[in-house]
């Protein structure tokens, strides 16, 4: 776990980032302090924790602890909470500082039900997104594209026995690790990212190569009938593997690396763009 301090409209907030989980912990009383204006912010979580017991709120699943330092400069157990328990303890504290991320995670809520209405939005909102990120219109139809190959792999991973999530993720990393030379995670530590998504991550060139892999072992997959993630890893490994070639034929020729460590995003901006004062009318989704 890596230990930071992040900055919240001028305060510091403790936060480990888990390498495994790919979360960011934030301590709790850090965030409680700022919103509230608390002289005991530490008091006022523990009675907030209480009043949120007795309404039946399964804290165990909203916050665990973790060694933070502490004012003092030793390490201390900490209560911590991911962002997703960071969010629904902002939504039990009365205080004006906390009403934009209420109103933010409002209208979150309300675009999530539209979007289940009318997926079309979902789409739209992606443009929009990326647009607002600065990507060129060009990467972003690359990064549409991708995102259908990436859905036409899984649904073929799904009817040839391979289990969402955990199983998902071993053969991502095994196509990722053949095409570029690199697990996911160490693509991801060499574009010196945490929580982001590498793809968003990506330049054309690179989220080419991606693509070309995941179709190929798409098409293997439905070729050879793969069974069970074990004979379906081997398969990812030769779909990744024409992709790798095909990255190393590009860097013979060009006599540079595909792989390169920039990446598109700016990784303290989301709470910092949540928590800022808009004027009216103006959008405060990231």
């Amino acid at each position: 776990m890596d230990n930071e301090i992040k900055l919240f409209e001028g305060n510091q907030i403790r936060s480990v980032w888990d390498n495994e989980k790919e979360e960011w912990y934030f301590s709790i009383v850090d965030i409680v302090g700022v919103l509230t204006e608390s002289e005991n912010p530490r008091k006022y979580w523990s009675v907030l924790k209480t009043r949120l017991k007795k309404e039946g709120n399964e804290l165990a699943t909203i916050c665990s602890q973790l060694k933070m330092k502490a004012s003092d400069g030793k390490m201390r157990n900490t209560d911590v909470a991911d962002m997703q328990g960071i969010f629904r303890i902002i939504q039990s504290v009365p205080s004006p500082k906390a009403e934009p991320f209420k109103m933010w995670l409002a209208e979150v809520g309300k675009e999530r039900i539209d979007e289940i209405i009318d997926p079309e939005l979902t789409i739209d909102r992606a443009l929009e997104t990326y647009l607002k990120k600065g990507y060129t219109r060009e990467w972003i139809n690359q990064r549409l594209q991708a995102i259908q190959v990436r859905k036409e792999l899984t649904d073929t991973w799904q009817d040839h026995g391979v289990k969402e999530g955990r199983e998902y993720a071993i053969l991502t990393n095994e196509i990722t690790k053949a095409w570029s030379g690199m697990t996911t995670r160490q693509y991801k530590d060499y574009k010196g990212l945490k929580k982001q998504n590498l793809r968003d991550n990506m330049t054309t060139l690179e989220l080419v190569l991606n693509m070309l892999a995941e179709a190929t072992t798409t098409e293997l997959t439905n070729t050879t009938n793969p069974q069970g993630l074990e004979e379906n890893r081997q398969v990812a490994i030769e779909g990744g593997s024409i992709a790798g070639d095909a990255r190393k034929s590009i860097e013979a020729k060009t006599g540079q690396p595909v792989i390169t460590s920039r990446n598109a995003i700016d990784l303290g901006k989301l709470i910092l763009d949540i928590s800022k004062p808009t004027e009216k009318g103006e959008d405060t989704k990231e």
